[in-house]
């Protein structure tokens, strides 16, 4: 992994995301992100992960015209702005870092309203359903492409 070093990849975590560990368990999984993320860093320790959570829509658009001109890709779980914000997806056509649409649940087998996503139509790629590991196979595909 050292040909990697001074790669740079924002997660970029959207609402109720915070309560990961403690919100709906037997959707969400029982591990916090804070627990997750220094195994994350860990793993991939050559490249720079940094993180931002935000229960704000304006926030998460603040962050990702942020890093979007100098990091090399975004993990991105929009959490319920998914479904609702055009704004969002409108910053990610913006900006010049890939961004990779990850969801903890698959969105599909859940309620209809789930089933619209605005960040999907303008991300590099969207996995769904594969609890906290999409994020580490949305960090594979953007340290690979």
């Amino acid at each position: 992994m050292n040909y990697f070093r001074g790669m740079k990849i924002a997660i970029i975590n959207g609402p109720n995301l915070n309560l990961l560990g403690k919100r709906e368990p037997g959707i969400y999984g029982a591990v916090s992100f804070d627990e997750f993320l220094p195994a994350l860093r860990h793993k991939y320790g050559s490249i720079e992960i940094s993180y931002f959570q935000s229960n704000v829509e304006g926030e998460l658009i603040n962050e990702l015209q942020r890093v979007g001109f100098d990091h090399d890709g975004i993990v991105l779980n929009p959490g319920g702005y998914t479904h609702t914000s055009v704004a969002i997806g409108d910053a990610i056509a913006a900006i010049k870092a890939p961004v990779v649409e990850v969801h903890i649940s698959n969105v599909h087998a859940r309620e209809d309203f789930r089933k619209l996503s605005h960040v999907s139509a303008r991300a590099a790629g969207s996995i769904f359903g594969l609890g906290l590991r999409g994020y580490e196979l949305a960090i594979d595909w953007l340290i690979t492409h």
